[in-house]
């Protein structure tokens, strides 16, 4: 059974908390927090306002988080709108929002122009899942308030992936980093909640938690492409009966291998599976 105040996922400190939480934790003062916009490429959510403290994931260029506090160092505490995870972001990469977002990036990593022509310098790399709102395409490229983006690498945020084991190849090779959740390292526990969340589908950020709010159960003879199969502190996605798509730090790298292998690599550690998890939402 999870903490019913998860700390990854409850904005509270012993001086601080969101105002929603008021009468069921204990802080010395409440905010209600206002809402804020990552404007670059990613920001780094930490544990503690220090650049050397653990990273437990990353928000992406267009989401949206609730800052409830901003220190003298420039560090904000708060919290991601997109799976409620806590912690600390550098001040300066968040602004206040303005448009709402149209679109979301479906290519691995794609970049932002100064304008719609390829031979202009980039402004930024953008990674998969990143939000944008566009106000109109030109020249094959869609034009956003900060610059143009190659048009065929966007989709309306209404679109759906339902592949999700076909999401996740697209990071086949991708750098496994702890707490990393872009095209230029990744954890598991992210290869899962963006492939999802490119199917519709809202995903918790950490295995544990995504083991126990996603899906139904299935026998693991029965796997099928699109299924989860969970370890305790691992995640990875059936691509078909015989093979697992998954990052992890035996290879460092995103990898499809045998699914018999990775068990019984996992098992030689002391883990064995703990479950296997049909995503009905998904079309496999």
């Amino acid at each position: 059974m999870a903490d019913a105040h998860d700390p990854r996922i409850t904005a509270a400190r012993p001086d601080l908390a969101a105002a929603s939480l008021k009468g069921k934790v204990e802080a010395e003062r409440f905010v209600t927090g206002e809402s804020r916009l990552v404007i670059e490429t990613t920001a780094p959510l930490r544990r503690a306002p220090r650049h050397d403290a653990p990273l437990d994931t990353e928000a992406l260029y267009g989401e949206r988080v609730t800052v409830f506090d901003i220190d003298g160092e420039g560090w904000a505490w708060g919290q991601l709108e997109s799976d409620g995870y806590v912690g600390y972001l550098p001040a300066n990469a968040l602004v206040a929002p303005d448009d709402a977002p149209t679109h979301r990036v479906i290519a691995p990593r794609t970049f932002l122009y100064t304008q719609s022509d390829i031979k202009t310098p980039p402004l930024a790399p953008l990674s998969f899942g990143s939000l944008v709102a566009v106000k109109r395409e030109a020249d094959g490229f869609a034009l956003t308030g900060r610059g143009a983006i190659f048009a065929k690498h966007l989709a309306p945020l209404a679109h759906r992936e339902p592949d999700i084991a076909a999401t996740a190849q697209k990071f086949l090779g991708t750098p496994y980093l702890w707490g990393g959740k872009t095209s230029l390292g990744l954890d598991c526990s992210a290869l899962v909640q963006l492939s999802l969340a490119a199917a519709g589908i809202s995903c918790p950020r950490d295995s544990d938690m995504q083991e126990r709010a996603l899906g139904a159960p299935v026998p693991l003879g029965q796997a099928r492409r699109g299924d989860l199969v969970f370890w305790k502190g691992h995640v990875g996605i059936v691509r078909d009966a015989g093979t697992l798509i998954h990052a992890n730090g035996f290879h460092m790298a995103v990898a499809a291998e045998p699914l018999a292998a990775a068990i019984e690599r996992i098992a030689a550690l002391g883990t064995r599976v703990s479950s296997v998890k049909r995503i009905e939402a998904a079309a496999q």
